[in-house]
């Protein structure tokens, strides 16, 4: 059915049927029948996407991450929908991973929604600058592009304090930094506060062990440094799960943390306290992050672009 159907069916204008439906204007009581009369026989409902273009608005907000697994994702999903909800906003997901379709995907998206959060990373900076060109954009822990807003947490002086802390207060030397630098804005800023914290002494920085960020890569990270008979000082992971997956490994050999390797990590999961021993990392607000990044798309103004701090979380995991 079309709100032309229903009108010709109550004998009425489309604009009347308009005005019934959405309970605004004046209508005649008897008139104002005929049209609910009729759209209850036929169980009419507007198109919401023709309602949508019509106000230009669609009510939702996109995400778009690579994946939904770990517990970094499920907090930056709960703190950006915890702000869209409040605004009466509905949140579309689009995973890339593994997608060779994923940057037209994302400019598909852009045409149902009323602005796009991207995680840095997730499409080449080409297409978050063709979005940003559609919708109102931001890059979550990413630089933007284009007329795109960029909200990040501070990474590199985190851990180049957190680095600081392992060579200077513990006197370790042989420090290895675990995460890929080029497979993630935020890993890249990491391993360059690794790096500076090591030049700043005089020190050469060993090469990273560049895997995924996963806690079963964690697990096969610390597999390959803790049993070829050169086990480094400590392990400097590049996330919480990695340093999980390492903490399972390094037990799983009989060592002890901090004992025998120092592990660390970088995002303070919930997790991270919980663990034995808890785990020495970097907070960051995740869930504010994200809440920001909903509310810097549904806001009237534009915001600019936003850096929040994050504290460095001593714990038992690297020996204090």
């Amino acid at each position: 059915m079309t709100v032309r159907e229903i009108a010709r069916l109550a004998g009425v204008s489309v604009a009347t049927v308009s005005r019934v439906y959405n309970g605004v204007g004046q209508v005649a009581p008897g008139t104002r029948q005929k049209v609910l009369d009729a759209i209850e026989a036929t169980g009419y409902r507007p198109d919401p996407l023709g309602q949508a273009l019509a106000a230009g608005r669609y009510g939702a907000v996109g995400l778009v991450f690579p994946g939904l697994s770990g517990p970094y994702f499920a907090e930056l999903i709960q703190g950006f929908e915890s702000e869209a909800v409040r605004c009466r906003s509905s949140v579309h997901i689009l995973c890339t991973h593994m997608r060779d379709d994923s940057e037209s995907q994302v400019v598909e998206m852009a045409r149902r929604v009323d602005g796009v959060a991207v995680l840095g990373g997730t499409v080449a900076d080409e297409a978050v600058a063709k979005l940003s060109g559609l919708v109102p954009t931001v890059v979550m822990a990413g630089a933007a592009q284009g007329t795109a807003t960029s909200i990040r947490t501070e990474n590199r002086g985190a851990m180049a304090e957190l680095t600081t802390h392992l060579l200077v207060r513990h006197g370790l030397r042989k420090l290895v930094f675990v995460g890929a630098p080029e497979g993630s804005p935020d890993v890249y800023e990491r391993y360059t506060g690794f790096t500076e914290a090591h030049r700043d002494l005089g020190l050469s920085p060993a090469e990273p062990l560049r895997v995924t960020m996963e806690s079963h890569d964690g697990v096969r990270a610390a597999d390959r440094l803790l049993g070829n008979g050169t086990r480094p000082d400590a392990m400097v992971c590049a996330n919480d799960e990695l340093a999980f997956g390492a903490l399972i490994a390094a037990l799983g050999r009989g060592l002890r943390v901090p004992q025998d390797v120092v592990l660390t990590g970088f995002d303070d999961a919930p997790m991270a306290a919980l663990v034995t021993p808890p785990l020495t990392t970097v907070r960051q607000p995740v869930r504010e992050l994200a809440a920001r990044a909903a509310a810097m798309l549904l806001a009237t103004g534009r915001e600019g672009d936003v850096l929040l701090p994050t504290d460095m979380i001593v714990r038992a995991s690297c020996g204090c």
